[in-house]
């Protein structure tokens, strides 16, 4: 006689049936679904004006969304169920949750113009999560194209969003002009979400290191983490700040790449003679 429910199916019925599932399949799904009770009650705990804690735990959904896929690959437990679920947490977790928690703090002594900002915040975080599962699928990409994200990444999005409430935090009182400048704000950032400003990524090149750096590395991530500790809300406001001064930059080394690789595909084709792909 069958049960209640369905049986957990790893690979989404696309795989092998298997009678029990190993315990290690299930923990990226564990973590995912932690993340989306942490950016939940992020929500819960920001209407109940205790924004501190609301924004620690949707930096923690964001920080746990984002190593739920690597773990699953360190343990092997990659599933089509899992990416599903994974995409679902996103807009949760890095489009809901921090719009919400901006909304309730700040945003809402603007009014409609408020909402509308955290609205659209939430809307250009869907369509850059939509966007970015469609060129996962994309054959005719380069493979260096990895390097980069095209938009800025929801979880950066995420992150850089709550920088009038880490402000705020700061002394910055939330008042109906701050609100006003904190909306637009929010919409430049919705901007860059579905933009296609290339932003390095370190996905693929930056999971080698040499061996003479590892040591300083090392040193300098515990130094921020400590730092982070001691001064939480100001290390997030220079964190934020820095990472859109970074993005300039980013995207002129994706251009001189770019042009790099036009000039190897236009040799390459002059060797072969054959005419260079567009």
């Amino acid at each position: 006689m069958p049960g209640p429910f369905p049986p957990f199916e790893p690979h989404g019925g696309g795989g092998p049936r298997i009678r029990e599932i190993p315990f290690r399949l299930m923990i990226p799904n564990l973590i995912t679904v932690l993340a989306i009770c942490a950016g939940l009650s992020g929500i819960r705990l920001a209407f109940e004006h205790r924004v501190e804690t609301a924004v620690i735990m949707v930096l923690v959904a964001a920080f746990l969304d984002a190593v739920d896929g690597r773990v699953a690959r360190m343990l092997k437990a990659s599933s089509n169920f899992g990416a599903q679920m994974d995409s679902l947490a996103d807009i949760v977790n890095f489009g809901v949750a921090p719009a919400l928690v901006l909304y309730a703090y700040l945003l809402d002594q603007a009014g409609s113009v408020g909402w509308i900002a955290a609205l659209l915040f939430t809307i250009a975080c869907g369509l850059r999560l939509a966007r970015f599962n469609v060129m996962l699928d994309d054959p005719d990409r380069p493979a260096w194209h990895g390097d980069y994200f095209v938009g800025v990444p929801a979880p950066a999005g995420a992150v850089l969003v709550l920088l009038p409430v880490y402000l705020g935090f700061l002394g910055i009182p939330p008042s109906q002009e701050f609100a006003v400048v904190a909306s637009i704000y929010t919409v430049l950032i919705a901007l860059l979400l579905i933009s296609r400003l290339p932003v390095y990524s370190g996905k693929t090149s930056g999971t080698r290191i040499r061996r003479d750096i590892v040591v300083p590395l090392m040193l300098v991530l515990v130094l921020y983490v400590l730092i982070l500790a001691s001064y939480p809300w100001q290390t997030m406001a220079v964190s934020a700040i820095a990472y859109l001064l970074f993005l300039p930059f980013s995207m002129r080394a994706y251009s001189r790449r770019a042009a790099r690789y036009e000039e190897e595909q236009h040799a390459k084709a002059g060797e072969d003679g054959t005419a260079a792909p567009g």
